[in-house]
């Protein structure tokens, strides 16, 4: 990799981690490149991307972000892994954590607080954005169906005495 494919390199990074709501740092060592390339389609899935740089070359990436205070945490052989929505990245990182134990959550970041492994691992635990808009869905849904099951519940009781009657009668 010559000067200008590194500097280029470092742009884009720069512009990811800009751009990212969530930065997951974690050591890979000893993962083979099936297991590695699982990861990736995982973190694709849920909308997240992870990506193994050369720690200098990030370094210089995270300059000027949110995220510059994670250039401590790149020693050996980590990954990055970042995602727009602060629960997708932690999610799929943390759940394959759980699977793998060569793969380790270091740190992370989400904007300018930094995260301690115990951090990324409680913020995995919070409910994605699909999923508060489906709750946030159906709580409101929930008052609408309920005042449709009282004004329906006299007519239908009025059915039911009706057709009592008819049956006696």
């Amino acid at each position: 990799m010559d000067r200008s494919q590194k500097e280029a390199l470092v742009a884009e990074m720069n512009g990811v981690f800009a751009d990212a709501g969530v930065v997951v740092i974690a050591e890979y060592s000893g993962l083979t490149v099936a297991e590695m390339t699982n990861l990736r389609v995982k973190m694709h899935e849920a909308g997240a991307n992870f990506k193994v740089t050369k720690n200098r070359l990030a370094r210089l990436a995270l300059d000027g972000t949110d995220y510059s205070s994670l250039s401590d945490k790149l020693k050996g052989p980590v990954g990055i892994a970042y995602s727009s929505d602060p629960i997708a990245a932690p999610k799929v990182v943390t759940d394959y954590a759980k699977g793998n134990e060569k793969f380790v959550v270091i740190g992370g970041a989400m904007g300018s607080t930094e995260l301690d492994a115990a951090a990324v691992k409680s913020l995995a635990s919070l409910p994605s954005l699909d999923e508060l808009r489906g709750k946030l869905v159906g709580l409101l849904q929930a008052p609408a169906t309920k005042i449709a099951g009282v004004i329906a519940a006299p007519a239908s009781q009025l059915a039911r005495v009706l057709s009592a009657k008819a049956e006696q009668g």
